[in-house]
């Protein structure tokens, strides 16, 4: 597809400081148009997921050694792309702006006559002051916030007074890239005036499930970020602001904070349950071991739809919402539309699947109460289908239970595979390793056939971990508990409900256990 010509060649986006919920609406809209995405190391894998899955993605540092410096590197892949005809983001973290280095990039850009345009982020210092709760500025203390390079300043050429104006500027200082030095930085700002009993404090990885955070007086605070044994690069904010911070801040305080949870869903579904989680404040890792694919044979589906027009049919019933998009976009690619349906009721297996039901313009009229399952959803049908006609619409996979189930009353019940489940095993070495380290505390199992796929990668190393209750885990109902039991595991938990929400408050439930005991 050609771009349209009033697009720009290039953007520089501000990727923020690594939290999804802090990339703006703008940079979600300019990844979505991209066709090659140049990151920056910091820059979080999960933020990659807003620009399309055809699209090319490369990290500085894995960019070919040229005999080039890394900016002049960057400067030619960018304009190399874009001679190609393809739209480039550079995704940055942070604001471009701030400790970005951008100057050069738009220099070349604008000696090469390159349209581009420029996203701003949220910045980490501005990030670090609302997820620890330390007001910035403040209107009885301080007016006016500073943003230094630590790692800069102290060899800085030509500006002997740096220190000095920075320790007596009634100022807060908020120091980026300041570990490394971090006990010359102190010392110089004591040095020149500033009182050792200023109250400071690091950050590292702010707007995180991982992010810590040590509080200290200045001349204290060295020796604080030892014991802790914070080295990942910081953040220092110094001022008197710092002491308004509360014992625990907003974040710090949300149920799954630092909390490692595995998410087994496959890929196209896991998004949704990611995002809630990180927003309960927990460090999500996720693993794919069954993958959605279009059926290898469409002819039953076909036959059945062509079935609805002579009114075949008195009842569609879906399992899930893959099933949903399954059988209505078959309906669209053969050429029909929602008209056909109009004489059917339909059942939905749960208020996750009645919304997928939603997006397309249908609306369940059976959707169970008691329980979000096949025993359910057979449970709320059966007085419903007597001497009717049924169309389970389904997976080429599961049990057989619902079709059993509605044959006993139904005149007729006929299952069709819309949507094939593939074994797709993705686990990556970081996820092993994870879980045998004990880094992970709890695995989440959303259905028998992902618990079963995700439990034959242990090893003896993670399943001593499971047993001795170093790791949890979680199944989304009875029946998916069931079939870890019969594999011999321990269920910390069934969801009480039995979606996505109730198994994310079942974690949140032993979460709250941990803190307790």
């Amino acid at each position: 597809m050609a771009r349209d010509p009033m697009q720009p060649s290039v953007y520089l986006v501000g990727a923020g400081p690594g939290n999804p919920g802090l990339l703006t609406l703008r940079a979600v809209e300019v990844l979505k148009l991209a066709d090659v995405v140049l990151y920056d190391s910091i820059v979080p894998q999960r933020l990659l997921e807003f620009a399309p899955a055809t699209a090319t993605k490369v990290c500085v540092r894995d960019l070919q050694p040229r005999q080039q410096t890394l900016p002049k590197q960057i400067h030619t892949f960018i304009l190399e792309t874009v001679l190609a005809g393809k739209t480039v983001v550079h995704l940055k973290g942070g604001d471009p702006f701030i400790f970005g280095n951008c100057e050069e990039e738009l220099r070349a850009l604008r000696a090469a006559g390159i349209s581009y345009e420029i996203v701003p982020g949220v910045t980490a210092g501005v990030a670090a002051g609302a997820f620890l709760e330390i007001p910035l500025t403040h209107r009885l203390q301080t007016g006016a916030v500073t943003f230094v390079a630590g790692h800069e300043l102290p060899n800085k050429p030509g500006n002997p007074s740096d220190w000095k104006s920075l320790a007596t500027l009634p100022t807060t200082l908020v120091i980026y890239m300041g570990v490394a030095r971090l006990a010359n930085t102190i010392a110089e700002l004591i040095k020149h005036g500033m009182p050792p009993t200023t109250p400071a404090t690091l950050v590292e990885k702010v707007s995180l499930g991982e992010q810590r955070s040590v509080f200290a007086d200045l001349s204290e605070l060295e020796e604080t970020r030892r014991k802790a044994g914070m080295e990942f690069p910081g953040l220092l904010i110094v001022g008197n602001v710092v002491a308004e911070r509360p014992k625990q801040s907003w974040f710090e305080a949300r149920p799954l904070f630092g909390k490692r949870v595995l998410v087994t869903r496959p890929a196209n579904q896991a998004t949704d349950m990611v995002r809630k989680l990180e927003f309960l404040g927990a460090v999500v890792h996720r693993v794919s071991v069954i993958g959605i694919a279009l059926p290898s044979d469409f002819t039953p589906v076909d036959a059945a739809l062509q079935q609805f027009q002579s009114g075949v049919w008195d009842w569609l019933v879906f399992t899930s919402a893959n099933g949903v998009h399954g059988l209505l976009n078959r309906l669209d690619a053969i050429g029909r539309d929602l008209r056909d349906l109009g004489g059917v009721s339909i059942a939905a297996i749960g208020p996750k699947t009645a919304d997928v039901l939603r997006s397309y313009r249908l609306k369940a009229d059976v959707i169970p109460e008691k329980s979000y399952s096949s025993e359910g959803l057979a449970e709320a049908l059966a007085p419903l289908v007597s001497g009717k006609r049924v169309l389970l619409a389904r997976a080429n996979r599961g049990r057989d239970l619902l079709r059993e189930e509605l044959s006993k009353s139904a005149a007729l019940v006929e299952q069709i595979t819309v949507y094939d489940q593939i074994d797709q095993i993705d686990a990556s070495d970081d996820f092993l390793d994870s879980l045998r380290r004990g880094e992970i505390r709890f695995v989440t199992l959303s259905s028998s056939n992902i618990a079963r796929g995700v439990l034959g990668l242990f090893d003896e190393t993670i399943r001593g971990r499971i047993a001795r209750g170093e790791i949890q885990l979680v199944a989304i109902s009875p029946e998916t508990g069931n079939a870890v039991r019969a594999l011999g595991y321990p269920v910390a938990a069934e969801a009480k409900v039995f979606t996505e929400d109730g198994l994310i408050e079942a974690v949140i439930q032993l979460a709250r256990e941990d803190v307790t005991h």
